[in-house]
């Protein structure tokens, strides 16, 4: 059954973003503060101890090598459908729909996930100066609230908004890290840190896979493209870009901490924060930096969790904008606004779809960290890690097919896909095999969370029977002259 395009003329979304902008969007996506404060003490505790920071530089390495082919393919593909486009291009229209439904389900789940850490968090500050203890979900359905709002209008806003607290977010760790290594740390610079002893102890794998949790929505560059000014050289370098960023900013901030309470003492220092005894980087930044600007950071931290959720938001509005005009959901998520040039409509749609998985989660009075961001995170590492090494499959065959476009960049086109494919096989594996690390459950609850993004790829494949959808292509020999240019420049 070949489905047709909605009637009416396809309605594209535009913008001026530049590559700043794109960065700020996916790296706040990324959530720093709340990496540094969350995941590096269980990479620290829970895995390597002190080589824990070369776990996340692994972690970076992996994406960058997948970003190259990622990159490589972009000019080719003409649609802002990230994964989903690129899969279809290379592997057919089922399983770029397949594809297409993992990336809304981990996407959504870490959205939600989000919302539940966000309740916790502004509860726990409220608490610390003086207020009253409410239950979380009345601050998590508050910030929706406003993203709602934010999400609804046009995507510039929200990248102003995202760009003011990352800034202030990144900074604030830049100076603590600064003045750590400027003052030598507790027992000295922690060279420890690159000790092989450390670094390939076994819990190497927990450490890589906080970090891979850490780099989720990193892809979303190319979900801009339709909104990027000049996309044939904003999105490529928007991703290495922001791969390097947060690759780097994590790897050295781990770091950092490891160095503040000294090399012997980290293990122990990230297991009373795992514990809730202590935390790690409020205490580390009450002891270098002072009592206030350890206040800042708390402040930061609701800041750094809003940018997350409201970027989030904004790409699951464009995946399902995308979908639509491809007549795989209702034509009217295709809609884009009159006057805020934005996916108005997908966004409501993803504001409802997005309180009603909280209010189930919250009337089944699971914890907001352990029972909602726990698991929505898992289900979001898999499907991430599922959906990247689907694209390497795609772009591997994208270009064997189109053997005239892999002339003059074999690399580009051929070895660095393969090289991801089998780095990204290797961090499904350490996903997998510490999952119940990342959600908190039993084996048996986390086995059926593991499941959801793939059921989500199998019904995607099994629903792409009905269609015969095809990515939109740049014509080969036009894409491929903008290939070289961009490279010449």
């Amino acid at each position: 059954m070949t489905v047709s395009p909605p009637t009416e003329p396809h309605q594209r979304l535009d913008g001026q973003l530049g590559t700043g902008a794109i960065v700020f969007m996916v790296i706040a996506a990324a959530a720093p503060l709340t990496v540094i404060g969350g995941n590096v003490p269980i990479a620290i505790g829970a895995g390597n101890g002190p080589g824990a920071p070369i776990g996340f530089a692994l972690a970076a390495v992996i994406l960058l090598v997948f970003s190259v082919g990622f990159v490589t393919m972009t000019p080719f593909v003409k649609e802002a459908g990230a994964f989903f486009s690129y899969v279809t291009a290379g592997l057919g229209s089922r399983l770029g729909l397949g594809s297409a439904f993992t990336a809304l389900v981990a996407y959504t789940a870490i959205q939600v996930g989000i919302y539940g850490y966000m309740g916790w968090a502004v509860d726990d500050l409220v608490t610390f100066f003086g207020g009253p203890s409410l239950p979380w979900w009345l601050y998590s359905f508050a910030t929706m609230a406003i993203v709602a709002v934010l999400g609804y209008r046009h995507i510039d806003l929200s990248a102003k908004v995202l760009g003011i607290a990352l800034a202030l977010e990144i900074l604030v760790v830049v100076v603590l890290d600064v003045v750590i290594f400027a003052t030598g740390g507790a027992e000295g610079i922690a060279l420890e840190t690159f000790d092989p002893a450390y670094v390939f102890s076994g819990g190497i794998g927990v450490a890589v896979l906080f970090a891979l949790t850490g780099f989720i929505g990193f892809e979303a560059t190319a979900v801009f493209r339709d909104e990027a000014r000049s996309p044939e050289r904003t999105i490529p370098r928007a991703t290495y870009l922001a791969v390097v960023i947060i690759g780097v900013f994590y790897a050295v901030s781990c770091w950092a901490l490891v160095t503040g309470v000294g090399a012997g003492n980290a293990v122990a220092a990230a297991q009373q924060t795992l514990a809730g005894e202590g935390n790690l980087l409020l205490d580390t930044t009450t002891e270098y930096l002072g009592p206030i600007v350890r206040d800042v950071v708390q402040v930061l931290l609701i800041t750094s969790l809003f940018a997350c959720v409201l970027s989030f938001h904004n790409v699951i509005a464009r995946y399902q904008f995308t979908l639509a005009h491809k007549a795989v959901l209702p034509a009217r998520l295709g809609h884009r606004h009159p006057s805020h040039h934005s996916p108005a409509f997908s966004s409501v749609v993803q504001t409802v779809t997005a309180a009603i998985i909280l209010a189930v989660l919250a009337l089944l009075g699971l914890d907001p960290l352990v029972g909602v961001f726990g698991s929505m995170a898992g289900v979001a590492t898999v499907g991430m890690v599922l959906l990247m090494l689907t694209t390497s499959v795609a772009v591997v065959v994208f270009f064997a097919r189109r053997p005239q476009l892999a002339a003059g960049r074999f690399a580009r086109a051929r070895v660095f896909p393969l090289l991801s494919i089998g780095g990204l096989a290797f961090a499904l594996w350490l996903v997998l095999s510490n999952f119940t690390l990342v959600t908190g459950g039993s084996a048996a609850v986390s086995t059926v969370l593991a499941l959801i993004p793939v059921i989500a790829m199998v019904i995607g494949i099994v629903w792409g029977k009905r269609f015969s959808l095809d990515a939109e292509l740049v014509d080969d020999a036009a894409a491929s002259d903008h290939a070289e240019e961009r490279a010449a420049r």
